[in-house]
């Protein structure tokens, strides 16, 4: 990314020998995700160009620095959302380093996945279960913030997803295993992304402008849409919650006391910590998860983005880079 709101352009680098606790990473492939919309368009606060994009990625060790233990040359890894912390502020030593405000974070802060090598600390990167690369992507980020989001949502028998792509597909799909009933909120007449949910198990499916059938105990908003909190709201049954699972949003419009009262919670999650990466990696595994992915090539991520800007893509959209198996032939970088 040379400049916000730009094309991506490809570029050519020079990476430097890991440092201390950096790993050098050959990717294989890179979610694309709504976040990325959200960086090159500027709706994020301190961004600076160039910048590579991407932070759902998975590839493997080149070379690791001198005090990398964890991994070594040959290792199959996946480098999230969360870059690095400073481990020494109240918010790190409570548990709750996703909330670190010296935090950094791949691609956005530092360098990310949309390339055929990175760098990344190798303390925040994530052991994967096994599975084709482009499927394992989007478990990185769609599926990180998805979880995060299922916790706070607490012990909800009847529970709305509203937005149903990358996040919502992965996380009904938790749901079933755990015999919660899902609804559902897709984009107005979105027949095929309906279609889609009620196939990966959900017991009703519809429009954001519709009511389900019956109250729900909690809602998690996918879709970066402020409007959205009051419709959920009005959906949950007293003392029910909504928890709003975007880094961006559009903003909130007023909305009559009545719709919060009786109890009701609206809350966010912000980013995600490395247990959360733990925990969920190996609940994927056990539950041998995978994303439904439409790929692309590395160079057509241009493509990519805006066919997810249009709301365009069933399940997530992955790159997938010269090199790896399942891609022929080799391309530049953007």
């Amino acid at each position: 990314m040379v400049a916000r709101g730009a094309p991506l352009e490809p570029t050519e680098l020079e990476l430097p020998a890991p440092r201390e606790n950096e790993i050098l990473i050959a990717a294989e492939a890179c979610g694309v995700c709504r976040t990325d919309l959200h960086v090159l368009d500027g709706e994020l606060p301190d961004i600076h160009c160039p910048l590579t994009l991407g932070h759902e990625v998975v590839g493997t060790v080149v070379e690791a620095g001198p005090a990398v233990e964890r991994f070594r040359a040959g290792d199959r890894v996946g480098v999230p959302w969360l870059a690095h912390t400073c481990g020494v502020c109240p918010y790190c030593r409570a548990g709750h380093e996703n909330l670190c405000l010296a935090a950094s974070f791949t691609g956005y802060t530092r360098d990310g996945g949309y390339a055929e090598q990175m760098l990344a600390d190798a303390r925040y990167c994530l052991p994967l279960p096994s599975g084709p690369a482009a499927e394992l992507a989007p478990l990185l980020c769609a599926g990180l913030i998805g979880y995060r989001a299922y916790r706070a949502a607490g012990e909800a028998t009847r529970l709305g997803l509203y937005g149903f792509g990358a996040a919502a597909h992965l996380l009904a799909q938790v749901a079933r295993c755990e015999d919660r009933r899902v609804f559902a909120f897709t984009r107005p007449g979105d027949r095929s992304a309906q279609r889609f949910a009620i196939d990966l198990g959900a017991v009703w499916a519809g429009g954001s402008d519709e009511r389900a059938p019956e109250p729900l105990d909690a809602a998690i908003l996918f879709a970066p849409v402020g409007a959205l909190i009051p419709q959920a709201l009005a959906a949950v049954r007293p003392g029910g919650r909504v928890v709003c699972a975007g880094i961006h949003m559009s903003d909130v419009p007023s909305f009559p006391y009545r719709l919060l009262w009786g109890e009701r919670q609206v809350s966010s999650v912000a980013n995600l910590t490395r247990r959360d990466g733990a925990e969920f990696m190996e609940l994927a595994g056990r539950l041998k998860l995978r994303a439904q992915v439409e790929r692309f090539a590395l160079a057509d991520a241009n493509r990519a983005l805006e066919r997810l800007r249009g709301g365009e893509v069933t399940g997530a959209a992955v790159l997938e880079m010269p090199g790896s198996p399942s891609v022929a032939g080799t391309e530049a970088r953007p």
